[in-house]
């Protein structure tokens, strides 16, 4: 076995990555940007080496750096993650040719499956079946539409050199053609430095099912099963499970022997995926291979009972792999979630800042996979994932409900997060019957994204009997200093607190009375009560009806926790300059990034869900749509401009 890798990659993955090498006495040598100074990944490891800048181009893409990284520290192997540099044949080459261990395939596999169409090529030699369209050298933007509409709407553009969902639009009519294939074409470059494109027939309601497969130098190829990952947004992955729910066994071995005989085909070593696309008559079609280890590799492992990261740096040393198809069983069923830093209220759109609370309890039978700690800074220069959650259970509804419960604990506070959308993804009456499909999340994203978990006036009466509760001086439980209010001969004494939620000012006025207190918010009026229940959880009971809510009071502002919304109530002393005054005609940015163009100018009107501006954040394209009709009075920001959260676009 190696006795020190270097790990390519950043965040959960290098953490990863590093806790198997430990567990197998191999030490790590992380490697990081500016921005990760002070990151998880980089403690973890044994040493660390500086690469330089944030932006990914001038650090995690730089080959030459990181291949002196691992030369100058003694590092037999590099481990490349997935993303970054992980499905680079140039990287591989390089490794190589420095006298290093790639931890993955040949230069020559990666390349046969590197591009999509040479792929697909390689498949239909293959005899795996491929999806209708176009994968040819042709990339003259008149003859692709030509393609695509020879081939018939809707279509699927897609990076012929990527993945992950960058590069990638769904095109449904002849007229939203150039401007998707512009967008696609920009996103690929910035992503993959490769902008060219292919086209596939759009298939309706299919199913996202892949299929494990490791292979050695000597011959030997198995799969581990399937997985399916169907349940998407924008082309990336949000649920992930093991094994595939409602496949037939005849299926399922089809599957899994042309992954095998594509391995073979390209004499594959590691670990890699094949991914298909199911249709509604169990047909299956190849859709990519992914020569890396697969961010969703955990349902995989817990199903197995294997470490495929183990097994990567076993294969890579020359080891043969040490069982055969026969001896490979499945046991129980798990899933995956991915957290990301987005906000699904708002088009889920990513969000940035600082963890000011970052904790992910992992109950019987739940695992977690991450990078941050509370403390740390979600970039706009990576991907916004924080964690994958994953459960196992002997059912598939035992590992759902494992999975919602360690979800609804979820206690992460400083940037806003799906945490609550995953619960109710996961506890919807379709995905418990497996009916599965990767336009789930259009078509129940009502009943995805309901109202908040708790109503406005518990959680402003939660927070102001808090901030009374706090407010009591003294230690001795008996001490009148410790009574909820002040003192006033004859008349209970009133509080009066103005508290700030959600952007809005609200005041709250509490009378003493018997058993807690009166309240009242505006007209509305009733009884309260809150006791505490342990050092993080309160009971508040409001007019009769009783909910536990995890809190964490830092100063005057109240963080509160309720089925993985995080919610966030402070005292408020004077109204908010961004309240009541602030016009609603202003487009502020939603995120820090990039301005890629500016689609109108002062003077021009717009209708409702018109494109007024697109920006570049964490290595996905965001629109800026307007939300009513009206005339553009006003452009602050040109193209190519950096912008900061909150920072004003275009005034409306």
């Amino acid at each position: 076995m190696f006795t020190k890798i270097l790990i390519a990659n950043r965040g959960e993955i290098s953490c990863r990555i590093t806790r198997t090498a430990h567990r197998l006495g191999v030490k790590t040598v992380a490697v990081y940007s500016d921005a990760d100074a002070g990151a998880m990944h980089v403690q973890a490891a044994d040493e660390a080496v500086h690469l330089g800048p944030a932006p990914s181009r001038d650090s995690y893409l730089r080959a030459e750096k990181i291949i002196a990284a691992a030369r100058a520290t003694g590092a037999q192997a590099v481990h490349p993650g997935y993303g970054f540099l992980s499905e680079n044949a140039d990287f591989s080459r390089a490794c190589r040719d420095a006298g290093l261990v790639f931890i993955g395939p040949s230069p020559d596999a990666i390349t046969a499956m590197g591009s999509k169409s040479g792929a697909k090529a390689l498949m239909e030699k293959a005899g795996v079946p491929l999806i209708p369209g176009y994968h040819g050298a042709n990339q003259d933007e008149d003859f692709l539409l030509a393609e695509a509409k020879k081939m018939g709407f809707p279509v699927l553009l897609k990076a012929s050199a990527g993945g992950g969902g960058k590069g990638m639009r769904g095109v449904h009519e002849e007229a939203e053609f150039m401007e998707a294939l512009h967008a696609a074409k920009r996103e690929a470059a910035n992503a993959f430095d490769d902008d060219r494109m292919l086209i596939e027939k759009l298939l309706v309601e299919p199913r996202h099912v892949e299929v494990q497969i490791l292979a050695d130098r000597h011959g030997n190829a198995v799969y581990v099963f399937d997985r399916d990952c169907s349940i998407q947004r924008r082309h990336q992955k949000v649920v992930e499970e093991a094994p595939a729910p409602g496949l037939g066994a005849d299926l399922r071995r089809a599957m899994g022997e042309a992954a095998v005989r594509a391995a073979k085909a390209i004499d594959y070593e590691g670990a890699g995926t094949l991914e298909f696309l199911v249709d509604r008559d169990g047909h299956f079609y190849f859709m990519e291979m992914n020569t890396r280890l697969q961010v969703e590799h955990p349902v995989t492992e817990l199903i197995s009972g294997l470490d495929l990261v183990e097994l990567q740096l076993r294969i890579a040393h020359g080891e043969p792999l040490p069982f055969t198809q026969e001896q490979l069983q499945p046991r129980g069923h798990a899933m995956e979630v991915r957290l990301y830093a987005e906000d699904p209220r708002n088009e889920f759109l990513p969000s940035t800042g600082t963890l000011e609370i970052f904790d992910l309890p992992a109950p019987e039978g739940v695992r977690v996979d991450t990078g941050y700690r509370s403390g740390d800074a979600v970039s706009v220069y990576y991907d916004p994932m924080m964690a994958k959650v994953i459960a196992w259970g002997e059912t598939r509804d035992i590992a759902a409900e494992r999975l919602c419960n360690a979800l609804r604990q979820a206690r992460v506070a400083g940037v806003r997060h799906n945490a609550h959308f995953l619960t109710q993804v996961l506890a919807h009456p379709a995905f418990r019957r497996g009916e599965l499909g990767t336009h789930f999340i259009a078509e129940h994203q009502a009943d995805l994204l309901p109202e908040p978990p708790a109503s406005v006036d518990v959680l402003l009466l939660l927070a102001a009997q808090v901030f009374l509760e706090d407010g009591k001086a003294g230690a001795d439980a008996l001490s009148p200093w410790r009574a909820l209010a002040g003192f006033r001969i004859g008349t209970p004494d009133p509080a009066l607190l103005r508290l700030r939620m959600g952007g809005a000012v609200h005041e709250v006025r509490l009378v003493p009375v018997p058993g807690g207190h009166a309240w009242t918010i505006g007209e509305r009026s009733g009884h309260c009560a809150m006791r505490r229940v342990d050092a993080q959880h309160l009971l508040v009971d409001c007019d009769g009806r009783s909910r536990v809510f995890a809190v964490e009071r830092r100063d005057d502002t109240l963080h509160v926790f309720v089925e993985g919304e995080h919610i966030e109530v402070t005292r408020a002393t004077r109204a908010s300059a961004g309240g009541a005054g602030s016009s609603d005609h202003h487009y502020r940015a939603p995120m820090n990034g990039r301005i890629v163009s500016v689609n109108v100018k002062a003077g021009d009107s717009v209708q409702k869900g018109d494109t007024l501006l697109v920006m570049e954040a964490m290595k996905m394209e965001h629109r800026i749509r307007a939300h009513e009709e009206g005339v553009i009075a006003g452009i602050a920001v040109a193209a190519g401009d950096l912008v900061s959260e909150g920072q004003n676009l275009v005034e409306l």
